[in-house]
């Protein structure tokens, strides 16, 4: 057990009511995890300044209080990349360099709008040249490697469901053992979890995005999380402005792959918040100091929604 995992009760155990995906994600280091705690207090920390504080001068307004409860956030597909987790960490920057992002998601239940407490939270992205964790060898887009086993999607399936599998083929079994920005964390009892990472890059046939999961009703043990049923499977997004502005910045001015706008995606449902849209605060003349970024989840804990 890690010494983040000591004063967090555990969750007591589930009827067996549900269908039940089994699942286990392998702890770090007690050390490394230590270290990312303190990084996510941190954030935290920050974040609870910025909504003392008033909006900066370019920055978005704060939401206000009637904005935190919504309808159920948008389903969105998978896609070919995700590895079950194997990281419980909050700060999954690793050695990437990118525009320091820090992300805070509060998890909600779309019905009674109580905050989801203990949900286990994924996010895994690629990194500002395009390219994913675990699989390098498909490149980013440019060429033949393109990410996805296949051409890159630039339109729906041929049934014009957009929550099944890409053009190319669906999941794709890892190539190698990198496994930078990708992580998973606990949600705290309001609902809040707290990712360190960097702004995400572009690769053809995707605007920029972070992949995400949340999974309820399981049990964390001394090995991490098990059991439990994923009750979501989305998608963040990023406004175009904040996208032009990353891209004057590198690395990812050296990002050649053709780019994607927020419009033109096939899976974003153009749903704004609900449909994964992140609200942003950052320095409008230098995003190169880092982006905050924000979104309240609405899950049905009831739901199974693998992608």
């Amino acid at each position: 057990m890690t010494a983040n995992q000591q004063n967090q009760p555990d969750q007591p155990d589930q009827p067996d009511q549900r269908d039940v995906t089994r699942r286990k994600v392998v702890v770090a280091g007690a050390g490394a995890v230590a270290v990312v705690g303190l990084g996510g207090a941190m954030a935290a920390n920050a974040f609870a300044g910025e909504r003392r504080g008033s909006a900066g001068e370019g920055s978005a307004p704060l939401p206000r209080p009637s904005e935190e409860c919504y309808r159920l956030t948008s389903e969105a597909m998978e896609g070919p990349y995700y590895i079950d987790a194997d990281k419980i960490r909050q700060d999954v920057t690793e050695d990437k360099e990118g525009i320091p992002l820090t992300l805070r998601l509060k998890v909600i239940d779309s019905e009674t709008c109580r905050p989801v407490r203990d949900a286990a939270v994924d996010i895994w992205h690629c990194d500002a040249v395009g390219v994913y964790s675990g699989y390098e060898d498909m490149g980013n887009g440019d060429g033949d490697g393109d990410g996805g086993g296949g051409p890159a999607p630039t339109a729906p399936p041929p049934s014009g469901d957009p929550s099944g599998p890409p053009p190319g083929g669906g999941h794709q079994e890892p190539t190698d053992d990198t496994r930078y920005l990708r992580g998973t964390w606990r949600t705290d009892r309001q609902g809040f979890v707290t990712f360190r990472t960097v702004f995400p890059g572009w690769y053809r046939g995707r605007c920029v995005h972070i992949h995400l999961k949340v999974h309820v009703n399981g049990e964390w043990t001394d090995a991490g999380y098990e059991g439990g049923n994923t009750c979501h499977t989305g998608q963040l997004y990023f406004d175009e402005e904040s996208v032009l502005a990353s891209a004057e910045v590198e690395p990812y001015a050296s990002n050649t792959a053709e780019r994607t706008t927020l419009d033109e995606d096939f899976i974003y449902d153009g749903n704004g918040a609900r449909g994964g849209l992140l609200r942003l605060r950052y320095d409008r003349g230098d995003i190169a100091k880092g982006v905050r970024a924000s979104l309240t989840v609405g899950v049905d804990p009831e739901a199974t929604n693998e992608g």
